[in-house]
């Protein structure tokens, strides 16, 4: 009965917490003790119940506040002149602006909204299609996540015990770049026309003073980031550090930021942090009734008794993911599934740092993939090129993505390699 609600809420269109709710609450009230519906709120709030959970609207509301400033205007000039004059050199602005971006937000959604609205008619003026642009930015911000300071990375370690955020954080840097590397060598290849040569109004401005409005903002997640790394503060701490930092470069360096605005920026970081908190306490009551009924415990020897080896895991791991990825948003599906899979990852032997990494990196992929990837529905929001169009212009990246992900999951190197160094 459980399964059958919580598939006609979502065929319905419910939301994934409130079908989880649904379900949950529906089973509740027509089982014997011990299950009785006070459970599922005691489940709820316990699983808000924790001090590292405030590290997430604290980095919501500081991405918040450096697209208020009018920071990603310093990050496109910034990445303008890296590898502007390059070929293709719009198309690598926008990967790179994405890369620098993820250093401030963490988050896909926000770099798609932040570098979409600006780059996908400045593109289009520039002779790129309309929806290689909006299919290039949502492609692009996939990288969001990946590098430090990341929201999800904050989430796979409050699930998991014993993992590290400064280890992820660090194991998430490679994989990053990698990816971004990827992305400008395909369109390198595959843009005909050089546009290296044809400066954009967006980023006419001269080097130098690109480069010294490029300097403060960049200095966000080295101290952010170096600070936890440390050992000085908690990722918690360091959100709030960060959320100070923004605040003070919108307010009196750049002076963007109105105090009339703040009641505004506050409300959307409340928006959308409480769309992951009740995704994340619903996701927490529903993981009390498969532990309870030790659901983990059984799959966990299923597995090991059936599939042979890591390889094998690792594959059905990746077409798990992908797979849910196209139904599921990242930060649900994650905390569905990771409680049930990292266990068994452990059993076979994988590094847990590798591990997160990966599903990190999978889950994020969902995010440029049909039917509910978010980043691709705010691409086209932008674009409004219709979702057909978009979807096929998104084919070729969502395939280079793919073989980054295959690299990173049978070349463990390529993510534990910084973290090891650097003795996490």
């Amino acid at each position: 009965m459980i399964y059958a609600v919580l598939i006609l809420a979502l065929i319905a269109g419910v939301p994934i917490a409130f079908s989880i709710l649904a379900a949950l609450f529906s089973f509740m009230a027509t089982q014997d003790n011990p299950y009785v519906m006070r459970i599922v709120a005691t489940e709820m709030f316990r699983s808000l119940n924790s001090f590292p959970l405030l590290a997430i609207p604290l980095f919501v509301l500081a991405g918040e506040m450096m697209n208020e400033s009018g920071i990603t205007g310093r990050i496109i000039a910034f990445a303008n002149v890296l590898v502007g004059r390059m070929r293709a050199g719009l198309a690598l602005v926008n990967i790179w602006a994405s890369v620098i971006f993820a250093g401030l937000s963490g988050s896909a959604v926000a770099d798609t909204s932040a570098i979409g609205r600006v780059f996908i008619p400045e593109m289009e003026k520039h002779g790129y299609k309309r929806d290689f642009a909006a299919a290039l930015t949502a492609a692009s911000s996939v990288i969001g996540p990946i590098i430090p300071p990341s929201i999800p990375v904050i989430i796979y370690a409050l699930i998991v015990s014993g993992v590290s955020v400064p280890a992820l954080f660090m194991a998430g840097v490679i994989p990053g770049i990698l990816l971004a590397v990827f992305l400008s060598a395909y369109v390198m290849l595959t843009v005909k026309i050089d546009h290296g040569d044809q400066t954009s109004d967006l980023v006419a401005q001269p080097a130098g003073q690109a480069l010294m409005g490029g300097i403060l903002p960049l200095l966000m997640p080295v101290f952010v980031v170096g600070s936890i790394l440390l050992g000085i503060v908690t990722p918690t701490e360091a959100a709030s550090f960060a959320v100070a930092y923004a605040l003070f470069l919108g307010l009196f360096v750049y002076r963007k930021i109105k105090l009339n605005r703040l009641p505004t920026i506050f409300a959307a970081a409340m928006r959308d942090s409480a769309v992951i908190l009740v995704i994340i306490s619903a996701v927490g009551a529903g993981n009390w009734l498969l532990t309870y009924n030790r659901v983990p415990n059984m799959l966990t020897d299923w597995v090991l008794s059936n599939v042979d080896g890591q390889t094998a895991f690792l594959i059905a791991v990746i077409l798990l993911f992908l797979f849910v990825g196209l139904f599921l948003e990242g930060i649900a599906a994650m905390l569905v599934l990771v409680p049930i899979l990292h266990p068994i990852a452990v059993s076979l032997g994988i590094d847990p740092v590798h591990f997160g990494i990966l599903v990190i990196f999978n889950l994020m992929i969902g995010l440029i993939t049909p039917p509910l990837g978010l980043c691709l529905f705010v691409a086209e929001g932008v674009a409004q090129v219709g979702m057909a169009k978009i979807t096929r212009a998104i084919l070729p990246f969502f395939l280079v993505e793919v073989l980054v992900l295959l690299i990173l999951t049978f070349v463990p190197q390529t993510v534990t390699w910084l973290p090891t160094v650097l003795g996490y």
